[in-house]
């Protein structure tokens, strides 16, 4: 298994077949027709190893304050969430696009609450699993394969519900909101961030908007949402909103949310996911591939990763964009 953390070659799909994955998941990104659930799927497939080998088992951005490791600040960014819907022993808690499941067993260790970690990615799925064993946390922490946008779980079913930047993926919010509030109990809450252009961004501004498209092809993004989309479509899914506001604020100035890309508070195991580490990477990748001792198609992933990745710090540097847009929603009784 560690092989496997510190490997950045897609492990999710067949080697003979990355290179094909690669060209369907560009063509799909580029004419915006593609499925929603095949796109992500295998965005997934294809970056889950990468993202571990750059990023660990929590892969979402945190705001930094007092001098915080990025690690520190990754769970602190977690158990916010958890205070923020009420964990408690006992309950029982849906994590939406839980990946490999970082969040759930940080969590659930915190706050001592059973979690399901819904994904609609079977890999991913099958390596939560393996880590959650491995901790010792089965009996807190079990997975569910399915998609948010119809969740495999009868109606009023969990007492709370999180997601961390994964309903960016949604291509309705109105509808994956009406799907999580269906599941949940009268009563419960729902907390979340989410990928959000913020009121600085311009529509008419071709920077603007190309870095937008950039972070969407980058990410499997069917668009990217304002901060008024995501509130509204919480209320006409019915939930009350009791708080929304972009948590990016609250990181210190000189340690935004992008740092980590820019190799602020740089530490060797963040290495690989500094600009630099980044370009090392993919030129290892590429010569790798040419004597054939990676799959063909890994270098390609590397550069949709390494695209996304300059376009959220440009973006983030002229503050259009955030990944972490708080919104805290109640079901009402």
């Amino acid at each position: 298994m560690a092989s496997e953390l510190h490997n950045p070659i897609p492990g999710g799909i067949r080697p003979d077949r990355v290179a094909e994955t690669v060209s369907k998941y560009r063509d799909g990104q580029e004419r915006s027709d593609g499925s929603y659930a095949t796109t992500v799927t295998a965005f997934y497939d294809l970056i889950t190893d990468f993202y571990e080998y750059g990023w660990g088992r929590s892969f979402h951005f945190a705001p930094v304050n007092g001098g915080a490791s990025f690690e520190e600040a990754i769970a602190s960014h977690q158990h916010f969430l958890g205070e923020a819907i009420g964990l408690k022993p006992g309950t029982r808690v849906l994590d939406i696009g839980c990946g490999v499941g970082g969040p759930q067993r940080s969590i659930a260790t915190e706050f001592g609450t059973s979690i399901v970690g819904l994904n609609i990615s079977e890999y991913q799925l099958k390596k939560c699993t393996a880590y959650n064993r491995k901790a010792g946390l089965e009996d807190l922490c079990s997975v569910l394969h399915g998609d948010f946008m119809d969740i495999p779980a009868e109606s009023e079913t969990f007492d709370a519900a999180y997601h961390i930047e994964a309903l960016a993926h949604a291509p309705d919010k109105t509808a994956a909101y009406a799907e999580v509030f269906r599941v949940l109990r009268p009563g419960a809450t729902f907390a979340g961030y989410d990928w959000c252009m913020t009121p600085l961004y311009d529509h008419r501004d071709p920077e603007h908007e190309e870095l937008k498209q950039r972070i969407a092809y980058g990410n499997a993004l069917p668009y990217i949402a304002s901060f008024t989309e995501v509130t509204e479509g919480l209320q006409s899914a019915g939930f009350e909103v009791v708080e929304a506001r972009d948590r990016a604020s609250d990181s210190d100035p000189h340690a935004p949310w992008y740092g980590p890309l820019e190799g602020i508070g740089m530490t060797l195991r963040g290495w690989p996911r500094t600009s630099l580490g980044r370009k090392i990477t993919s030129t290892a990748l590429r010569i790798l591939e040419g004597i054939r001792a990676v799959p063909q198609g890994s270098f390609a992933t590397q550069e949709i990763l390494n695209l996304a990745a300059d376009s959220l710090v440009a973006a983030g540097r002229l503050g259009i964009f955030t990944p972490m847009y708080y919104h805290k929603a109640r079901k009402p009784d």
